[in-house]
């Protein structure tokens, strides 16, 4: 369905300029500016104010075929990894990850009370994995949220789930405190979290937390599959997640 422009918090051009990247950004090829306004619901003269600053500025580019993503985004994406405390090489990590299991593989992290998909095997333009980069909305639900928020001390878990909700997905979701604290005991004491079904019924995913290093973020390691699949093959899994928690790049302590 068309992500069509529509006011926000924010100044109308922002937004509108955001909604073209991500418009240009979830497309599997470039795409030309009648199209981005179909999409965007806006007149062609709007895209073409709007995209010629981000054209300036290395956002987008064009081709023979349309717009597609600038110079400036690489950039944007080694700056995201910087400030989450990443080394390079994240992204061949979790392709390795990927082709050990057979299934798409995560990296997410847990900073200043947020928690973030940060990279993940899966395509952009592909719909069916249950989970993108981005803010995640279903941390309790999800075995890297289970995963992130069993490494922080109690007061502040209790604080992001006070802020971010509980909120039921399935009914395998777990939506009493008392119940999340004691999936947490048990996720601290396997050393892995799991979640059948209960973000997605479709998918399971299973996840394991690296260790801290006391700069406040945690990052966690998680691979989804279907849930039909998973009762034959969560030793494999597993093990995969515990071979690979020793190769993810950080950066070195300043």
């Amino acid at each position: 369905m068309p992500a069509a422009v529509s006011p926000s918090a924010g100044p109308q051009s922002v937004d509108r300029a955001l909604a073209v990247l991500d418009a240009v950004a979830d497309a599997d090829r470039p795409i030309g500016a009648k199209a981005l306004a179909r999409r965007l619901g806006c007149a062609l003269s709007t895209v073409y104010h709007l995209t010629g600053p981000l054209l300036a500025r290395g956002y987008l580019v064009r081709t023979a075929e349309g717009y597609a993503p600038g110079p400036r985004v690489p950039a944007l994406h080694r700056s995201h990894q910087r400030h989450h405390g990443l080394g390079a090489g994240t992204g061949e990590l979790l392709g390795r990850l990927r082709r050990a299991t057979g299934a798409e593989a995560y990296h997410t992290a847990y900073r200043d009370g947020l928690i973030t998909v940060v990279d993940t095997t899966a395509p952009v333009t592909d719909d069916a994995p249950p989970f993108a980069p981005g803010p995640e909305d279903r941390a309790h639900a999800t075995a890297h949220g289970k995963a992130l928020l069993a490494a922080l001390p109690r007061p502040l878990r209790r604080r992001y789930l006070t802020a971010h909700g509980m909120a039921r997905f399935t009914e395998r979701t777990i939506t009493s405190a008392e119940r999340f604290e004691a999936e947490i005991d048990r996720v601290r004491g396997q050393g892995f979290a799991v979640s059948v079904g209960e973000a997605d019924l479709a998918y399971t995913c299973v996840a394991v937390a690296l260790p801290e290093r006391g700069d406040g973020i945690v990052h966690a390691l998680s691979v989804s599959l279907p849930t039909a699949d998973f009762g034959r093959r969560q030793g494999e899994i597993r093990a995969a997640l515990t071979r690979a928690v020793p190769d993810f790049p950080v950066l070195p302590e300043s």
